[in-house]
């Protein structure tokens, strides 16, 4: 036991090392991690003597999926979701139908012998859901339209859950023969969805009623990490959707937490899960890299030439049907949006309609649905494999491209200035300054002092907030400002230091006043 309790903290040291190590290269090549982590982990797998690690599919589903799915859900604006919720459902839900269809075909008619029409079926369901946690780091490092990436976002929340369902009609065909109904299906999704979200809402209440009486941000921030395990946990035992419950519970959360969570709890609690989100992110992508052994292991039968062939037929189909879909889908949801809900959405070009058909790259989730299928499905490795190829064909191909494309169709650089945050900027600041010139009427003379200070820094602080389209005047003298404060605070910086150092002021004395210094610099350096 303690041998190998022993080994197990050796590889996960070793492999949090590797993480961290090729991400900090791959931040330095201005590459997206996933996509090199995917690699560094292909190649370590060639490394003689390594132990096989495999990725166990419920180590993905119940370690994993929860916390990465709640996060994404917390970060994403509710307002924009439901804005652009028709053109997510279009991908999410139709494109996960058409592409379980059209690889079924594919794989009847051009893949191996063994892939008849029901096995097709599963092929596809395993494939469907995308990842876009790439996509979207490339889409916003390049200043694509924001309209896009909420899209790309909000389909990678939904289209988990659907591809899950497809799984399970896929696997009713292959195990017990039966060929689901549309009145069967269309209840089962409406309890997959209903129930799902029912026990994500219900699981953010109590929580949101927990934390009106906790003030404790180590208490707060771990229970915290229990909700998105507990809404998985709920939901999979009514037999709902456990991806729908966890991402309807973090965006319940994502909107209540500013008025729940005191600001020292916040500032915790988004350092936290960063560090979480990106720990696990790169231990599933280093892992999806280090399956190839076991993969290939699996292949009896056929030779490594043949297989890679199929690999790339199902990879290219699979870019092919996604192209196909989104530019007819996209109309369609436009249709809806602009004529029966009343949105006033531009006509979606056929630019943003191929770059949203470019970012299908697939993750984590379509491995480990793939791995937890059945032994007694007698294509399971032949499944695996075609996945694992799938997945690295579609992250380095389309992922390592996706910036050339976007440069090549000249949607680079085109979320233009944000008007939306210099309002809401100009409109907090100038609520401010109104309550403090009120407040110095009222105090008198005696205090009008107190006030001043404040008053001239609001001031300042809303000359450097422009009107949207309005050239910045300021923009020179701001910049000296902002410079000079920063230097100031150097200043005080090393100071501190200088008296830690002689032994003048503790330890705990330095980091109390350092910690304020670092908020001070970090509210310098954030954009005016």
């Amino acid at each position: 036991m303690g041998g190998n309790l022993h080994s197990l903290e050796l590889v996960l040291m070793l492999l949090l090392a590797f993480v961290a190590s090729i991400a900090g290269v791959a931040r330095r090549w201005q590459k997206p991690y996933p996509i090199v982590l995917v690699i560094g982990g292909l190649l370590l797998s060639f490394v003689p003597h390594l132990p096989a690690i495999p990725l166990n599919p419920d180590i993905v589903f119940l370690v994993f999926l929860p916390p990465l799915l709640y996060s994404a859900a917390w970060q994403t604006s509710w307002r924009d979701f439901r804005f652009n919720f028709t053109s997510i459902a279009m991908l999410a839900v139709g494109l996960v139908g058409f592409t379980v269809i059209g690889v079924a075909w594919v794989a009847n008619r051009w893949l191996l012998k063994e892939f008849d029409w029901r096995a097709g079926v599963l092929l596809g369901a395993v494939v469907s859901p995308t990842d876009a946690i790439a996509a979207s780091a490339i889409a916003k490092r390049l200043g694509l339209p924001r309209r896009i990436v909420d899209v790309l976002e909000g389909e990678s929340l939904l289209n988990d859950a659907t591809g899950l369902l497809a799984l399970e009609f896929g696997l009713d065909l292959m195990l017990r023969g039966t060929t689901p109904t549309v009145t069967g299906g269309l209840l089962r999704l409406l309890w997959l969805v209903v129930g799902g979200v029912g026990v994500g809402l219900l699981l953010g209440a109590v929580f949101t009623r927990l934390e009106h009486w906790i003030d404790d941000g180590p208490v707060e921030i771990a229970l915290g990490l229990v909700v998105p395990y507990g809404a998985y946990l709920a939901a999979e035992e009514v037999k709902a959707s456990g991806v729908l419950a966890v991402v309807a519970c973090g965006l319940y959360l994502g909107q209540q937490a500013a008025r729940i969570f005191s600001p020292q709890v916040r500032m915790q609690a988004y350092a936290v899960w960063d560090t979480l989100e990106f720990t696990l992110n790169g231990l599933v992508f280093v892992l999806i890299g280090l399956q190839l052994p076991t993969v290939l292991a699996g292949i009896k039968g056929y030779s490594h030439m043949e297989m890679i062939r199929n690999g790339i037929i199902l990879s290219v189909a699979l870019i092919v049907l996604r192209i196909v879909w989104v530019a007819p889908g996209s109309r369609v949801a436009y249709f809806i949006r602009r004529r029966l809900l009343r949105q006033h959405v531009p006509y979606p070009a056929m630019k943003s309609s191929f770059v949203i058909g470019w970012t299908g790259m697939r993750g984590v989730v379509a491995l480990a649905a793939a791995l937890s299928l059945p032994e007694q499905i007698p294509q399971k490795n032949l499944i695996v494999f075609l996945t694992f190829c799938v997945i690295f064909v579609t992250l380095v191909l389309q992922g390592l491209t996706l910036p050339k494309v976007i440069r090549a169709l000249g949607l680079d650089n085109q979320s233009g200035p944000d008007c939306e945050e210099n309002e809401a900027r100009k409109l907090v600041l100038e609520e401010a300054l109104a309550y403090l010139q009120e407040s110095r009427d009222r105090a008198g003379d005696h205090a009008g002092h107190a006030y001043e200070d404040l008053i001239h820094q609001y001031e300042h602080r809303l000359e450097a907030v422009t009107d949207c389209g309005t050239p910045d005047t300021t923009e020179g003298h701001s910049h000296r400002y902002r410079e000079v404060a920063l230097a100031a605070i150097h200043t005080e910086r090393n100071a501190l230091l200088r008296l830690r150092d002689e032994g003048r002021i503790s330890d705990e004395v330095q980091r109390k006043i350092e910690r304020e210094l670092d908020l001070s610099e970090a509210r310098r350096e954030a954009p005016l």
